[in-house]
């Protein structure tokens, strides 16, 4: 019998409602039946290391009272000492830490993707930091979105390049939408990934930007066939980015769906 993932979600589905009220935002999410999220928005280099672990210890009381655990964060990544973010994620109680975006690492720009030098450095800098955090016992991966697939000026895609060029310490966090808005199958890339994918996003919708998320099995996303495909992921992450339901009802139904799917686990 296959091992099925557990369930988390990304709380950047709830932006708004956590920032006006956190506690009982969380507490809702749990509500729902979630026990694992995803928080988002550590690591960054404009606060002191002190002013970070205070806001992660701030957060992990509030998941604490809800009765919450992190499977993994989104984080920056700055050119200097990364062990202030490995506190910060032994504060939530996770190992593993995601770079959503190129720009949350110091240094680099949104078009990283589209050059193939760009796209080197890249996979160096995450490369040596997923060194360094190891070293700390913290698991470094890259999540995508759709920019990623631009095509070089050798015909390939800037993330089949990144990919060949990381280090293999170097783990995978594949958004199913955002593959597929790419012009993607997302279970080809699943596969390319192998062992290095560990989590995936889960949603749907039409897919591109400024389309609004649905529930999951009335879009454009084949999510059956990726889960099938990735028996080997430890965590099956729902995520809404934009919708013009409720959001909290549209996680709901996504949480029904994808357990009812037979591969994870709450």
């Amino acid at each position: 019998m296959s091992r099925k993932a557990r369930l988390s979600v990304q709380l950047y589905s709830v932006r708004e409602a956590l920032t006006s009220d956190l506690a009982g935002t969380l507490a809702r999410i749990a509500d729902l039946g979630y026990r694992h999220v995803e928080p988002f928005g550590f690591g960054r280099w404009n606060a002191t290391p002190a002013e970070r672990v205070e806001r992660a210890r701030e957060l992990r009381a509030a998941l604490d009272a809800a009765g919450l655990t992190v499977s993994s964060v989104h984080a920056a990544l700055s050119d200097g000492d990364l062990a202030p973010l490995a506190e910060e994620c032994r504060v939530l109680g996770t190992d593993t830490v995601f770079v959503p975006v190129p720009e949350l690492v110091e240094g680099f720009e949104r078009n990283v993707f589209g050059d193939a030098d760009h796209v080197s450095a890249f996979a160096a800098r995450l490369t040596a930091a997923s060194e360094e955090l190891a070293g700390h016992g913290i698991n470094l991966g890259y999540h995508n979105h759709e920019f990623e697939w631009t095509e070089l000026s050798d015909g390939r895609a800037g993330y089949d390049v990144f990919w060949e060029l990381a280090g293999e310490r170097l783990l995978a966090e594949l958004d199913v939408y955002w593959a597929t808005a790419a012009g993607q199958d997302p279970v080809a890339v699943l596969t390319r990934l192998g062992r290095r994918a560990v989590a995936v996003h889960l949603k749907d919708g039409p897919v591109g930007h400024g389309e609004q998320q649905t529930p999951i099995g009335t879009g454009d996303v084949h999510i059956p066939a990726l889960l099938a495909a990735g028996e080997h992921l430890a965590w099956h992450i729902a995520e809404i980015d934009t919708t013009e339901l409720d959001v909290f009802d549209l996680l709901e139904s996504n949480r029904t769906a994808i357990l009812d799917l037979g591969r994870t686990v709450g």
